[in-house]
């Protein structure tokens, strides 16, 4: 999986703390908790024909993170829906659109780590990208990584923050293997997740995927089991090994950038047949449908 350069993105307007900004301005300060130390939490948002799909669910997610994180000043979700509604319209975008939202500590007085150093309030950005769903539905390659997913007495994975250090050192050895992304196992040895993605296989006509407990809750991850219980396909969450992966039927990640995407091959083990699965399309199929039902207008 590569992503590349869509010309469309060349004149957006990014949203910062209010202001729109052609995208060469739009830059936040060296004193920026971000900058500092990935001081910060984001979600990732997928635009459906004007709507966006779970917008109150990641919402929650990152105010649970900004209050675990102990940020003083949290703007309100109004606010934040404002914004959005803003930069889509600016942007004219309606469809094939993703939003990488960002709240930040804000900035400090001088650098440090210390958070009474930030005195000024937050930083929110707003980036709307025109941006397919990025993964091949034909299959990916997965290696697996030799970094490890921290357990939540090391760093609660429930906090979705923007020190990704560890998912870029795994995305480092996926490229150099050329596979498409990293599996990422917990400290015990049971998989995780990847890099970027929540991961689920069949075996013996059983969906099963992982805990949470070294991976965060993730929003499509939960649509996929809300699909389950809806369609009585049966599923179980439980801890899972390479091993386990390496004999599946199926296998597939999941992702509010990528969706639904089917995974081929493990470590050079081939899945299967080497091609996306019945219980796959099925899902993948009920996703794109649910989107199209069950996306939120952005303002009420």
């Amino acid at each position: 999986m590569k992503q590349t350069f869509n010309p469309k993105n060349s004149n957006i307007l990014v949203n910062i703390n209010g202001d729109l900004l052609p995208r060469d301005q739009a830059k936040v300060s060296v004193f920026d908790s971000l900058v500092q130390g990935g001081d910060g939490c984001w979600e990732g948002l997928r635009v459906y024909q004007g709507k966006i799909f779970r917008l109150g669910q990641h919402l929650q997610r990152l105010f649970h993170s900004a209050k675990a994180l102990d940020f003083a000043d949290i703007p309100n979700e109004q606010y934040i829906r404002e914004q959005i509604h803003r930069t889509l319209e600016a942007n004219d975008m309606r469809d094939g659109a993703h939003i990488r939202l960002t709240l930040s500590r804000g900035e400090k007085v001088t650098s440090g780590m210390d958070p009474r150093l930030n005195k000024s309030g937050h930083t929110l950005i707003v980036l709307a990208e025109h941006k397919d769903p990025v993964y091949d539905k034909g299959g990916l390659k997965l290696i697996t990584a030799s970094i490890r997913r921290f357990p939540p007495d090391c760093m609660d994975p429930k906090i979705h923050h923007n020190n990704l250090i560890q998912s870029i050192m795994a995305k480092i050895e996926a490229n150099y293997a050329g596979a498409d992304d990293a599996m990422m196992l917990d400290t015990r040895g049971f998989v995780a997740e990847t890099n970027a993605t929540h991961l689920f296989m069949v075996e013996g006509g059983l969906l099963k995927t992982s805990h949470c407990t070294a991976c965060p809750e993730g929003v499509t991850r939960s649509t996929v089991l809300q699909l389950c219980r809806k369609h009585e396909i049966p599923f179980k969450v439980t801890d899972l090994s390479q091993a386990e992966f390496y004999r599946a039927e199926e296998v597939f990640c999941t992702g509010t950038m990528g969706e639904l995407a089917a995974v081929t091959n493990i470590d050079g083990r081939l899945i299967f047949d080497g091609k996306q699965g019945p219980l796959t399309e099925r899902l993948s199929k009920l996703y794109v449908e649910l989107t199209q039902k069950e996306s939120e207008a952005v303002l009420a």
